[in-house]
């Protein structure tokens, strides 16, 4: 396993985003904006789709594919407000009982002054324990980088899916390395130490599923990953919400 191709690949600029699977799999995807309090956060994409004949309720923390885009979306760092939103959305979805789908790639949620002004330690939490009870299912999917709590802050799921080419830890290898060593350079050998990687992750139970991307053309991926979502929805739509909920609690209290 060569990690560090791996750890290129989730974070190369033309991978597919948030977006890209919104429209992509979901048919009439609307986009939603804003939390209601402070602003809308452009980290952080959220709307309303159909899977088939389902309404879903999809978001996803959407990185740019070129530099303005990257400054608009803030790199695919999301501030408090973007996971105000996110809840907002999913709170919206508890209510008409429509599942919810999120995609994830982030290094992490932004560390500014602003961001921790308005709260950002607060609106992770909120999320984490919100979504932990959330009576709706929820399935996640980490298509790029799965970083620390600014991932883990949409990821309390019933379901936990990375592509095969993604990487998922508590922190950037390069923020291992500089903690362990003060050295950043040895990103790579902490990466290696850290088992940040889909196959690694599937194997310790921490992921759900692991999805190919190797040969598969844009389409191709996002109609196999249409298939296992409902069938995923289907398996889960036959659980009571008592079983559902225990089972998310059981999942999460096991590590």
């Amino acid at each position: 396993m060569n990690i560090a191709k791996i750890v290129r690949e989730a974070r190369e600029q033309t991978r597919l985003t948030a977006l890209d699977f919104a429209h992509g799999i979901f048919d009439d995807f609307i986009e939603l904006h804003g939390d209601r309090s402070f602003r809308d956060d452009g980290a952080v994409i959220g709307g309303i789709g159909w899977l088939d004949n389902r309404a879903v309720t999809v978001i996803g923390i959407q990185k740019g594919k070129s530099l303005q885009d990257n400054l608009n979306r803030n790199f695919g760092q999301p501030h408090p407000e973007g996971y105000r939103k996110a809840l907002r959305l999913m709170k919206q979805a508890e209510k008409f009982g429509r599942p919810v789908i999120t995609f994830i790639n982030t290094a992490g949620a932004y560390p500014g002054i602003g961001a921790e002004e308005r709260g950002q330690g607060e609106a992770i939490a909120r999320n984490l324990m919100e979504m932990s009870d959330l009576k709706v299912p929820i399935i996640a999917i980490i298509i790029g980088e799965g970083g620390s709590g600014g991932a883990l802050a949409l990821a309390v799921a019933d379901r936990v899916w990375m592509l095969e080419n993604s990487i998922y830890a508590v922190l950037s290898p390069e923020g291992f390395a500089s903690i362990l060593w003060k050295d950043g350079s040895r990103a790579m050998e902490a990466a290696e130490l850290m088992k940040i990687t889909s196959h690694e992750l599937l194997e310790m139970e921490i992921v759900d599923k692991v999805i190919p991307e190797l040969g598969l053309s844009s389409k191709e991926l996002m109609e196999s990953m249409k298939q296992d979502l409902l069938n995923e929805l289907t398996q889960l739509s036959t659980l009571s919400l008592d079983e559902m909920l225990e089972e998310r609690y059981q999942r999460f209290r096991k590590y």
